[in-house]
């Protein structure tokens, strides 16, 4: 990985043109060192994000468009724009765009560890089945956990 370098990423805009499809979502890698990577989520009405935890990662979410449902440590909550959604490393937590609007948020997390390649693989997959996207997700520290029966 390179060290970070000075500039501006551009809206509309990913590292190297990158653009990921994952889980219906649309993912856009912004920065990527050892000590963070940052992507920009579109999230449209009726995606989530399966409850997970990150075994060597702190996450957050920077919320710049529209309302996430969120389950957050077995309990409920949610934000919406302007919001800051922390979530500690080995803190379970599924993300849930239960409205009928797109939601457009700023991921990062820290350290990057394995999730960029992750994404890589998960974009990569012909089709993204639950069974298999569990499997590579475990093998880059992230562990999946059973979605809730209302998690559509």
């Amino acid at each position: 990985m390179n060290p970070l370098t000075a500039g501006v990423t551009r809206a509309n805009e990913g590292l190297e043109g990158i653009s990921w499809s994952i889980l219906g979502q649309t993912y856009v890698p912004k920065t990527l060192t050892e000590e963070s990577f940052s992507w920009h989520a579109t999230l449209p009405p009726g995606t989530f994000v399966p409850p997970h935890i990150h075994t060597t990662q702190e996450e957050f979410i920077y919320m710049l468009e529209g309302r996430l449902d969120l389950l957050l440590d077995g309990k409920e909550s949610f934000a919406t724009a302007g919001d800051l959604i922390r979530l500690p490393r080995n803190i379970p937590h599924g993300l849930f765009n239960k409205s009928d609007a797109t939601v457009k948020c700023l991921f990062w997390v820290s350290p990057t560890a394995r999730l960029y390649d992750l994404f890589w693989g998960l974009h990569s997959m012909a089709e993204q089945k639950p069974a298999d996207v569990v499997a590579l997700a475990a093998k880059h520290e992230v562990d999946f956990l059973p979605p809730p029966p209302d998690a559509g």
